[in-house]
């Protein structure tokens, strides 16, 4: 079977690659002194690359005078109790330098900048998620209450997180850049365009009405996708490359298939049907090639994670459609959800004999 595909549109669409890998970055890190050392050590780490075009320097707070470097790309100052830090983020915006300001500690930090009359915006702020089981905090007696937040393996792994998404949407210009030097870019990059092209790919389902004609603008999007997913983790993209993830591509085939199957049950929510299976197809596709190359990049990992991906949107795209038949007082949906489901199990051995043979 062909995939519908225009190979050339993928490959020059990923092909910013080769630019990124030579693009220069520059990146000052300064250390308040008073953070606590868990946060200093994650961010240093995060910033540490072997790109021999990314420039980091490390500077301390305590001491010295504060003098901003134009030329950055991006700064981060990793703040602790120290009043001057809001100072310098400003300094750091005036120069023309976007400045992210990490901690573990937010509210005290903007407690002390707000009060030293240099506020930090809420968006250059960026901590790790809150605890969930956040104790009390006595309002008399001066307890800091859960701050700062300990930095175990989730809190980690959400700072860095939401550091990556600072830094695509500030440095949109050298994001791919970014992500090739820095791990910590990485997913959230790939994620953003797994989100972008699951909107598109739901749009597509939603707004084209000749029966078919939305699987190729689907799967051309797709393929972009995924190869820009490769481009994040700095995989290269030869005709290798491309022949495997146009077999991760064959993943959304089976999507398609159920998707003419709860169609043919409640044809009056076709539009629905198509929309979601747009949308969450893509979004499975997607975080399947992001745990792909997180994991390691073998043909067995591949298998399994499509084959997981694509059961996992079947039936998240048949019970929204459910729901919706449900509302509109069609019961017959309650079958095309359980024939989706029949269907999607069914074709688990067919496509993982269709993905192996894509590396052939």
């Amino acid at each position: 079977m062909q995939l519908p595909v225009d190979i050339k549109a993928v490959v020059e669409e990923a092909a910013s690659i080769d630019e990124a890998r030579r693009t220069p970055l520059s990146v000052s890190v300064y250390v308040d002194d008073t953070a606590p050392g868990d946060v200093q050590a994650h961010v240093r780490q995060a910033f540490a690359s072997a790109s021999p075009h990314a420039r980091v320097s490390l500077m301390y707070l305590e001491g010295r005078p504060f003098a901003p470097y134009a030329g950055d790309d991006m700064a981060v100052i990793v703040a602790g109790l120290d009043e001057r830090v809001g100072e310098c983020a400003k300094r750091l915006r005036e120069a023309g330098v976007p400045v992210m300001v990490a901690t573990t500690l937010p509210e005290l930090v903007s407690d002390i900048a707000q009060a030293s009359g240099h506020a930090i915006p809420c968006g250059d702020l960026v901590a790790p998620k809150a605890p969930r089981d956040l104790p009390a905090v006595a309002a008399d007696d001066g307890d800091l209450g859960a701050e700062p937040y300990a930095l175990d393996a989730f809190a980690a792994a959400s700072l860095s997180e939401r550091m990556g998404d600072w830094v695509i949407d500030a440095c949109a210009d050298k994001r791919l850049a970014f992500a090739l030097a820095f791990p910590f870019v990485r997913k959230p990059l790939a994620l953003e365009a797994v989100n972008a092209t699951a909107l598109q790919n739901a749009g597509v389902g939603l707004l084209v009405i000749i029966p078919g004609a939305d699987l190729p603008v689907m799967t051309l999007n797709q393929a972009k996708m995924l190869l820009q997913i490769a481009a994040a983790y700095g995989e290269e993209l030869g005709l290798a490359r491309v022949k495997e993830l146009a077999a991760l591509v064959g993943g959304a085939f089976a999507c398609r298939a159920v998707a003419r199957q709860l169609v043919a049950f409640v044809p009056a929510l076709g539009w629905a049907v198509k929309a979601a299976i747009g949308y969450t197809g893509t979004q499975a596709m997607g975080r399947a090639a992001i745990e792909y190359y997180e994991g390691g990049v073998t043909a067995g990992r591949l298998v399994d994670a499509v084959a997981r991906a694509r059961d996992r949107a079947v039936q998240a795209a048949a019970s929204r459609v459910t729901a919706k038949a449900q509302d509109a007082g069609a019961a017959a949906a309650v079958h095309a959800r359980d024939c989706a489901v029949r269907v999607a199990g069914g074709m688990r051995r067919a496509a993982a004999s269709r993905l192996v043979r894509g590396r052939r």
